[in-house]
């Protein structure tokens, strides 16, 4: 006992500490089983469903078929790799990802939270779901900028009073997720058909050569958007970090939830974490927890992410084709939900106007809950510290409203465009991506104990994942860039 005291009260000489303060070392929690922790990737996967499921990628199939879907389930497994490596450094520490770059320099913690808040101040999931809704009731397009500035604040006033907002997201999020699997499963068989799903491989051969073409056709903000997100995409990946951690993952256990200001008891200190050191003991129960980090994120994120985006995007090829839409044009939504009425009946119409909805729902509750998450944790740790007031509740809390006001301000200025906001939230978090592909790998290489450090086969695949990012982003930059001058 006397020697577990004496280890607590050692300072940690694997974190840097010129930036941020040092941490004790404290023993890894014990790891329980998959069941316990199933779920943790569902805020994650629930926030992904509405922009690159339902809307992206099905409108670049409505443009151009499914030859290019390959692409998409290239997406979501590098985002399965990154998020692991997000998680990696939580479950050692009990940190964020963020917080471990702010340790390395500390404005990595605004530049973060800056490539959270710019993409995702343009309210594009508000206004596709607006839009959706109109679907549902037949109302003109005039009331989309009303109906999202309804639905923005309902979510505003939800997360403002439950008391751990962690486990409002995880339930609420389930439930549209069961919602939704029931709804693909259904539409699966009854308005799909064969050829279309396997031509998701027989056409994948000839559209990697024909790919000039195709990139010429949709654009590099397009493309670099739908491939950032299939999956989560954006700074929300890094966010997971924060989700494993209130999940009660590793020594994320140790650290405070996020709680209402208003009904919940608030920590006003900054969530730094702990680290452990490599005892035997402690070396397997980190296995036993990078075991089951791994397994939750493969079913939860990977297997029905990839499953939920491929099926999207094969029913609407498979009731409209492709080659039949404009750019920027969401209407091939209500062709869609057209055709299925005129297939299987008004009621499964109204169906899928309501499931859509309720995607598109979860995505926005998932964006503001994750850039709030990230830039209350980034400030508290990095430069909110010693303020007894700023607690990371009331951070959260203040930047949740300042996005709601935003976005209902520009909807009422006229920007109402879904799509057209979708791809700049979407090419602007793949340039975020780039950056932190990049520093995961700098900083699990570097600060972490040998037995959990990124290391093996991983690295050449995190390196991969690295250069493809960075590439996509300059292309994307350059093509910006020409355009203006051009």
């Amino acid at each position: 006992m006397a020697e577990a005291t004496e280890r607590q009260s050692q300072i940690a000489t694997e974190l840097p500490t010129k930036y941020l303060p040092g941490v004790e070392y404290r023993d890894l929690p014990e790891p329980a089983g998959l069941r316990k922790y199933i779920g943790a990737s569902v805020i994650l996967l629930a926030t992904a469903l509405g922009s690159g499921e339902l809307i992206i990628w099905p409108s670049i199939t409505a443009r151009v078929g499914i030859g290019l879907l390959w692409l998409a389930v290239l997406g979501v497994t590098m985002q399965y790799f990154l998020n692991m490596e997000i998680e990696r450094y939580t479950l050692a520490t009990g940190e964020t990802a963020v917080t471990g770059f702010s340790r390395l320099w500390k404005p990595w913690g605004i530049i973060f939270v800056l490539g959270a808040i710019l993409p995702n101040a343009w309210p594009g999931w508000a206004s596709s779901g607006a839009t959706e809704f109109t679907f549902i009731f037949g109302l003109t397009s005039s009331s989309v900028p009303i109906i999202a500035a309804i639905f923005l604040t309902a979510i505003g006033i939800s997360v403002t009073v439950s008391p751990v907002i962690y486990q409002l997201l995880e339930k609420v999020q389930g439930v549209m997720v069961v919602i939704i699997i029931i709804f693909i499963g259904f539409a699966i068989v009854v308005a799909t058909d064969a050829s279309a799903w396997t031509g998701i491989i027989t056409k994948a051969p000839s559209s990697i050569p024909a790919f000039p073409g195709y990139f010429r056709q949709l654009g590099a903000a397009s493309l670099l958007g739908a491939i950032a997100f299939a999956g989560a995409g954006g700074a929300n990946n890094l966010v997971q970090s924060n989700y494993v951690r209130d999940k009660g993952m590793g020594m994320g256990i140790l650290i405070p939830n996020i709680v209402s200001p208003i009904t919940g008891e608030e920590v006003a200190a900054p969530s730094l974490g702990y680290m452990f050191q490599e005892t035997e003991e402690n070396k397997r129960r980190w296995k036993g927890w990078w075991k089951v980090a791994n397994q939750e994120q493969l079913i939860t994120f990977w297997f029905l992410g990839t499953l939920l985006l491929v099926a999207l995007s094969v029913l609407v090829f498979s009731t409209i084709g492709g080659g039949n839409v404009l750019p920027g044009d969401l209407s091939f939504v209500q062709d869609e939900g057209n055709q299925l009425g005129q297939s299987i009946g008004s009621w499964f119409e109204t169906f899928f106007f309501v499931a859509g909805f309720v995607m598109l729902f979860s995505t926005n509750l998932g964006v503001l809950d994750y850039v709030a998450r990230l830039t209350g944790d980034s400030l508290k740790v990095s430069y909110l510290g010693n303020s007894e007031f700023w607690s990371e509740s009331k951070i959260y809390i203040t930047v949740i409203w300042a996005m709601i006001i935003a976005g209902i301000t520009i909807l009422f200025a006229g920007l109402s465009q879904p799509l057209i906001l979708l791809v700049i939230a979407s090419a602007g978090g793949g340039v975020v991506m780039a950056f932190y592909s990049v520093m995961l790998i700098v900083l699990n290489r570097k600060v972490l104990p040998d037995v959990a450090k990124l290391k093996g086969w991983r690295v050449p695949i995190m390196v991969f994942i690295a250069i493809f990012f960075v590439i996509f982003s300059l292309i994307l930059v350059y093509s910006q860039i020409s355009g203006l001058f051009g």
